[in-house]
């Protein structure tokens, strides 16, 4: 094991491999900063490309690509408070909040570290699990994902404001995301609901455009009202603290950046859940790190655990979606099913064959995550404080660029011109949940997991009847799920009554 572990190391640094991971870290740099592009899209655009490479080279390629497009997708999300990606949505919270404060560098910084500590963690776990793995993901079936999903959808309570109207607001605010995550067909009958007879709506939502909707138009509406850059008209002396001072949080918090580190490989490693998954159950986690209700009120105004918490999840679920890929030929999520297409192209098999005859190719795509965030992360550093500056431009000059980011976005998630439609009507919707103080997190958590607590649901009832409500993980989760509801109930009751607000 040790001599495939130094050996893969090797395979990764020999100047062919090395240098096909640095074009691939090239184009995924740029990738995440595009909205709505994707790095499962862009990796289904360079299997073709592949195709006369050998194993190392290939993965080298497209791991290397695939590593960074979610931590340049937080720059994005940081500086203009539109989602570089569909998995950095949780950033823009607390990240685009503290860029308005003008610590945009700082903001930078800190999702930069904790995604370099994330992507180390995830790709630790994956050269430690892949032999012991095999009893994990078989204990969870179906009724144990749905279980997973309420434990993901009782973070709302965390996303809430303290206080009884805080809190009912959120909830109403995640109901109504489950209710937008029913558009589509019933996935017992087939039966089309709230389709409005077009077609576009079958398959349900797209997350990508009603995300650049709920939180980029509301933010470019405010910069026109405003009539300022994004930072607003700080002294130059109060700009930004910079990047450093960012990545300083990451070992200040240390302990939460590891947690939700943890967070997002777990739910990498259960096929399914993805990344949208990993960074708001991360975000949530991050919330009840506050220590009183002045803290928790910090979330969502700027505070920077807001940041690492979703950052560190995002990077180290790619090693956890790895894990199931490699042992077992099951998919982690929508880029690893891509990824499987590479193995065919390339002749590899996923299963016993990669831990045993290819455990050296195994193990270089362990080095190829790492190596590939370090150098992103290193290079990123030489020019965050310069990217930071582009906050104090003033905003009628930003306004068409954040605009032509945002439709370029949406439309590139399907090629349909009914995203735009989607974006537009989101926008508004998260324009008046702004304007009416209600939290727009709870909304999205439940829209991203309403669909995959539906189709659980359905699996575990027609497969187990009743019987999966006493299968002893579920009542281990469902406990769990308690716990994260009843948490904030009894913060708010210690601190007796008071107003919190979360927008």
């Amino acid at each position: 094991m040790i001599d495939a572990f130094l050996d893969g190391l090797l395979l990764v640094l020999q100047w062919k491999a090395l240098a096909f991971m640095l074009l691939g870290v090239g184009l995924g740099f740029w990738v995440g900063l595009l909205p709505g592009l994707g790095g499962a899209t862009t990796l289904a655009l360079m299997l073709p490309f592949i195709y006369t490479m050998q194993p190392v080279e290939a993965f080298a390629f497209l791991l290397g690509m695939h590593a960074v497009v979610a931590t340049t997708g937080d720059i994005t999300s940081v500086l203009f408070g539109v989602p570089g990606e569909a998995t950095t949505a949780a950033t823009i919270l607390d990240g685009y909040a503290m860029t308005k404060k003008g610590e945009a560098g700082r903001a930078l910084g800190a999702a930069l570290g904790s995604s370099l500590v994330g992507a180390l963690v995830g790709a630790f776990a994956l050269a430690l699990a892949i032999p012991i793995v095999r009893p994990l993901v078989l204990t969870f079936g179906s009724p144990e994902l749905f279980m997973l999903a309420i434990v993901g959808l009782a973070f709302i309570a965390s996303l809430s404001a303290q206080g009884g109207r805080g809190m009912l607001r959120g909830f109403l605010a995640g109901g109504l995301g489950l209710l937008f995550a029913t558009v589509g067909q019933d996935p017992q009958a087939g039966v089309a609901r709230f389709t409005l007879d077009t077609l576009y709506l079958w398959q349900g939502l797209e997350l990508v455009p009603v995300l650049v909707g709920i939180f980029a138009i509301p933010e470019i509406i405010d910069l026109v009202v405003r009539g300022t850059s994004i930072a607003g008209d700080l002294p130059p002396g109060r700009l930004n603290k910079g990047a450093f001072e960012g990545l300083k949080d990451t070992f200040r918090h240390f302990g939460l950046t590891i947690r939700c580190s943890l967070i997002g490989t777990f739910i990498g490693i259960m096929p399914g859940l993805g990344g949208a998954v990993a960074q708001w159950m991360a975000y949530g986690h991050a919330t009840q790190s506050a220590r009183n209700a002045e803290e928790r009120k910090g979330f969502g105004a700027g505070d920077v655990r807001g940041v690492l918490g979703p950052g560190a999840a995002n990077n180290s679920k790619e090693g956890g979606s790895l894990i199931p890929t490699v042992a077992f030929g099951v998919p982690g999520s929508t880029s690893m099913a891509i990824l499987l297409g590479g193995f065919v192209l390339l002749g590899l098999v996923p299963g016993p064959d990669m831990l045993t005859t290819h455990l050296t190719l195994t193990f270089s795509m362990v080095w190829t995550i790492v190596v590939a965030n370090v150098i992103t992360v290193a290079a990123s550093f030489l020019f965050l404080n310069r990217l930071a500056k582009l906050t104090t431009v003033r905003g009628h000059m930003l306004i068409p660029v954040i605009l032509v980011l945002v439709f370029v976005g949406s439309f590139t998630a399907n090629n349909n011109y009914g995203d735009l439609v989607v974006t537009l009507v989101f926008g508004g919707i998260g324009y008046l949940m702004v304007v009416a103080g209600w939290p727009r997190a709870p909304f999205v958590l439940g829209l991203v997991l309403g669909k995959i607590a539906e189709n659980y649901l359905y699996i575990s009832v027609a497969r187990y009847g009743a019987a999966w409500l006493s299968r002893p993980v579920v009542l281990v989760l469902l406990a769990l799920a308690l716990v994260v509801v009843v948490y904030p109930f009894i913060q708010s009751r210690r601190r007796g009554p008071g107003k919190g607000a979360h927008a």
